[in-house]
């Protein structure tokens, strides 16, 4: 019996991690690419793509183009920084 357990647990933990790590490393590879095309034309490309890729993470959208149509997406174009600027580019 205790021959089971263990390969049942291993099996179960083996899931759920993958479970758990799948969908974030497919919104990465998603914003990772969005945010280069929308950072592609940036004065300050690692300072955008940074602010960029932490924006689309909670916000799962990142408005086409290099510059404007933030209606495409309300929590991209609300999202403000401690300063009250806007925090995405």
């Amino acid at each position: 019996m205790k021959l089971l357990v263990a390969p049942a647990l291993l099996l179960c933990s083996l899931l759920l991690s993958f479970a758990l790590l799948g969908p974030s490393s497919a919104t990465s590879q998603y914003c990772g690419s969005k945010c280069e095309g929308r950072c592609a034309r940036a004065g300050v490309m690692d300072r955008c793509i940074k602010y960029c890729n932490i924006c689309c993470e909670e916000c799962r959208c990142v408005p086409s183009g290099t510059y404007g149509n933030k209606h495409e997406c309300p929590c991209y174009r609300d999202k403000r920084s401690s300063k009250g600027r806007p925090k995405c580019p």
